[in-house]
């Protein structure tokens, strides 16, 4: 396959990002992302293949959808 000057030059245009940069922020936001995802896991209602756990990018970050917590929702 080969790559063409266009992509060459995206490629070029993004900064490395080597791990052991930042290997704690790694660390903690799976950490959090976990306990989000088990919180998820516990309160929302069983949909085929493990849709009710999925996270998803928004505008502020990492979020979830609305999930019912009593005659409530909760949403991280």
């Amino acid at each position: 396959m080969t790559t063409t000057p266009s992509q060459i030059q995206v490629a070029d245009t993004w900064p490395g990002l080597p791990l052991e940069g930042w290997q704690d922020t790694y660390a903690t936001l799976h950490r959090w992302m976990q306990i989000v995802g088990k919180t998820r896991l516990a309160l929302a209602p069983m949909q085929n293949h493990w849709w009710q756990a999925a996270q998803y990018v928004t505008a502020r970050g990492l979020g979830t959808s609305p999930m019912p917590y009593g005659e409530r929702t909760l949403e991280v």
